[in-house]
Protein backbone atom coordinates (compact mmCIF):
# COMPACT_ATOMS: atom_id res chain seq x y z
CA UNK A 1 0.00 0.00 0.00
CA UNK A 2 1.76 3.35 -1.21
CA UNK A 3 0.37 6.79 0.55
CA UNK A 4 0.66 10.02 -0.99
CA UNK A 5 0.58 13.48 0.68
CA UNK A 6 -0.74 15.68 -2.11
CA UNK A 7 -0.46 19.23 -0.67
CA UNK A 8 -0.49 22.81 -1.76
CA UNK A 9 2.62 24.82 -0.99
CA UNK A 10 6.75 24.43 -0.80
CA UNK A 11 7.78 23.39 2.50
CA UNK A 12 10.67 25.45 3.95
CA UNK A 13 13.36 23.56 5.92
CA UNK A 14 11.56 24.83 9.33
CA UNK A 15 9.68 22.45 11.91
CA UNK A 16 6.95 21.66 10.13
CA UNK A 17 9.22 20.13 7.77
CA UNK A 18 11.04 18.16 10.46
CA UNK A 19 8.23 16.49 12.13
CA UNK A 20 7.17 15.52 9.01
CA UNK A 21 10.46 13.91 7.82
CA UNK A 22 10.08 12.28 11.62
CA UNK A 23 7.49 10.03 11.37
CA UNK A 24 7.59 9.84 7.95
CA UNK A 25 11.55 7.92 8.25
CA UNK A 26 9.41 6.12 11.01
CA UNK A 27 6.60 4.64 9.06
CA UNK A 28 7.38 1.31 7.16
CA UNK A 29 4.46 1.94 4.60
CA UNK A 30 6.09 4.05 1.65
CA UNK A 31 4.71 7.78 2.37
CA UNK A 32 5.23 10.38 -1.04
CA UNK A 33 4.57 14.15 -0.31
CA UNK A 34 3.65 15.83 -3.41
CA UNK A 35 3.99 19.47 -3.67
CA UNK A 36 1.65 21.54 -5.93
CA UNK A 37 2.87 25.50 -6.04
CA UNK A 38 0.73 28.00 -7.95
CA UNK A 39 2.51 31.56 -8.11
CA UNK A 40 0.49 33.65 -9.87
CA UNK A 41 -1.70 36.07 -8.56
CA UNK A 42 -5.95 34.36 -8.87
CA UNK A 43 -8.96 35.21 -7.35
CA UNK A 44 -9.76 33.42 -4.48
CA UNK A 45 -11.91 30.57 -6.12
CA UNK A 46 -9.96 30.54 -9.02
CA UNK A 47 -6.83 30.00 -7.19
CA UNK A 48 -8.79 27.32 -5.20
CA UNK A 49 -9.83 25.89 -8.15
CA UNK A 50 -6.42 25.71 -9.79
CA UNK A 51 -4.97 23.76 -6.67
CA UNK A 52 -8.25 21.48 -6.80
CA UNK A 53 -6.98 20.86 -10.60
CA UNK A 54 -3.48 19.81 -9.69
CA UNK A 55 -4.24 17.88 -6.10
CA UNK A 56 -6.43 16.08 -7.80
CA UNK A 57 -3.31 15.08 -10.90
CA UNK A 58 -1.31 13.26 -7.84
CA UNK A 59 -4.57 10.50 -7.61
CA UNK A 60 -3.62 7.65 -9.52
CA UNK A 61 -6.70 5.57 -10.83
CA UNK A 62 -8.16 3.47 -8.60
CA UNK A 63 -6.99 5.18 -5.50
CA UNK A 64 -8.36 6.56 -2.17
CA UNK A 65 -9.16 9.87 -1.47
CA UNK A 66 -9.02 11.29 1.51
CA UNK A 67 -9.31 15.37 1.72
CA UNK A 68 -8.57 17.35 5.00
CA UNK A 69 -11.27 19.33 5.42
CA UNK A 70 -12.45 21.14 8.37
CA UNK A 71 -16.50 20.10 7.67
CA UNK A 72 -15.20 16.62 7.39
CA UNK A 73 -15.55 13.84 9.62
CA UNK A 74 -13.71 13.73 13.06
CA UNK A 75 -12.10 10.41 13.98
CA UNK A 76 -10.19 8.78 16.85
CA UNK A 77 -7.07 7.46 16.28
CA UNK A 78 -8.06 4.04 16.51
CA UNK A 79 -11.17 4.99 14.33
CA UNK A 80 -8.22 6.46 11.90
CA UNK A 81 -6.04 2.74 12.07
CA UNK A 82 -9.52 0.98 11.50
CA UNK A 83 -10.22 2.87 8.30
CA UNK A 84 -6.80 2.29 7.35
CA UNK A 85 -6.56 -1.41 8.18
CA UNK A 86 -9.33 -1.99 6.25
CA UNK A 87 -8.19 0.21 3.12
CA UNK A 88 -5.29 -2.20 3.50
CA UNK A 89 -7.31 -6.03 3.56
CA UNK A 90 -9.45 -5.15 0.75
CA UNK A 91 -6.12 -4.69 -1.89
CA UNK A 92 -5.97 -0.68 -2.01
CA UNK A 93 -3.06 0.13 -3.49
CA UNK A 94 -3.00 4.06 -3.05
CA UNK A 95 -4.44 6.35 -0.91
CA UNK A 96 -3.69 9.80 -1.83
CA UNK A 97 -4.57 12.62 1.23
CA UNK A 98 -5.43 16.20 -0.04
CA UNK A 99 -3.99 19.20 2.18
CA UNK A 100 -5.54 22.16 0.96
CA UNK A 101 -3.82 26.22 0.78
CA UNK A 102 -4.58 28.89 3.30
CA UNK A 103 -8.70 28.94 1.34
CA UNK A 104 -9.01 25.61 2.00
CA UNK A 105 -10.09 23.16 -0.99
CA UNK A 106 -12.24 23.32 -4.27
CA UNK A 107 -15.84 21.73 -4.52
CA UNK A 108 -13.78 19.32 -7.05
CA UNK A 109 -11.62 18.02 -4.42
CA UNK A 110 -14.53 17.24 -2.08
CA UNK A 111 -16.32 15.63 -4.60
CA UNK A 112 -13.29 13.34 -5.16
CA UNK A 113 -12.94 12.30 -1.69
CA UNK A 114 -13.98 9.05 -0.84
CA UNK A 115 -13.26 9.97 3.28
CA UNK A 116 -13.40 13.96 3.99
CA UNK A 117 -11.26 14.04 7.22
CA UNK A 118 -11.25 16.69 9.73
CA UNK A 119 -8.38 17.05 12.10
CA UNK A 120 -11.36 19.06 14.31
CA UNK A 121 -12.51 22.15 14.89
CA UNK A 122 -9.41 24.11 15.12
CA UNK A 123 -7.51 25.45 12.19
CA UNK A 124 -4.38 24.56 11.60
CA UNK A 125 -1.32 25.90 9.49
CA UNK A 126 -1.54 23.82 6.09
CA UNK A 127 2.63 22.85 6.63
CA UNK A 128 1.93 21.72 9.99
CA UNK A 129 -1.29 19.26 8.86
CA UNK A 130 2.23 17.33 6.88
CA UNK A 131 3.44 16.31 10.48
CA UNK A 132 0.12 15.76 12.06
CA UNK A 133 -1.19 13.31 9.36
CA UNK A 134 2.20 11.35 9.05
CA UNK A 135 1.61 11.13 13.18
CA UNK A 136 -1.39 10.15 12.49
CA UNK A 137 -0.28 7.17 9.94
CA UNK A 138 2.52 6.16 11.96
CA UNK A 139 0.04 5.73 15.14
CA UNK A 140 -2.15 3.99 12.41
CA UNK A 141 0.79 1.36 11.90
CA UNK A 142 1.32 0.48 15.24
CA UNK A 143 -1.96 0.15 16.24
CA UNK A 144 -2.58 -2.35 13.70
CA UNK A 145 0.75 -3.84 14.36
CA UNK A 146 -0.11 -3.88 18.13
CA UNK A 147 2.30 -1.62 19.56
CA UNK A 148 2.18 -0.23 22.22
CA UNK A 149 2.78 3.02 20.88
CA UNK A 150 -0.96 4.28 20.80
CA UNK A 151 -2.83 4.20 24.50
CA UNK A 152 -6.30 4.12 25.22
Amino acid sequence: MKLTLAAVGKARRDVHADLYAHYRGRLTWPLELKEVDIRRKLPPEQLQEEEAGQLLAQVPDGAIVVVLDERGKTLSSAEFAEKIGTWRDEGVRDIVFLIGGADGHHENCRKRADLLLSLGRATWPHMLVRGMIAEQLYRAQQILAGHPYHRE
